[in-house]
């Protein structure tokens, strides 16, 4: 009878380096500022649109860019809880 060496598994992979935390509340910091201003556009374009019934064309840019850095400062709380994901398998060289 002939005995067969076990199959050689690949080595586990690494984590990379980890985030501080410091960097990790500066970004959730970072991120509760820029919600500020899309409250701010929220509370005027809804003002606005209670007492017109539409948004008024002179604020209306200010609204929409308010709308999009709070959405900028969701993302960031975002990316700051979530973290970086590590690829399951390094890539392999050929």
């Amino acid at each position: 009878m002939s005995d067969t060496p076990p199959p050689v598994l690949p080595p586990a992979p690494t984590p990379g380096p980890a985030r501080s935390g410091c960097l990790t509340a500066l970004m959730a910091i970072a991120g509760i500022f820029m919600l500020l201003p899309g409250v701010c556009a929220l509370l005027f374009g809804g003002v606005s649109m209670f007492e017109d019934g539409k948004i008024a064309g002179d604020i209306a840019p200010f609204v929409l860019l308010g709308l999009v850095v709070g959405i900028g400062g969701v993302a960031m709380i975002w990316a700051a809880i979530k973290g970086r994901r590590v690829p399951a398998h390094p890539p392999t060289q050929p």
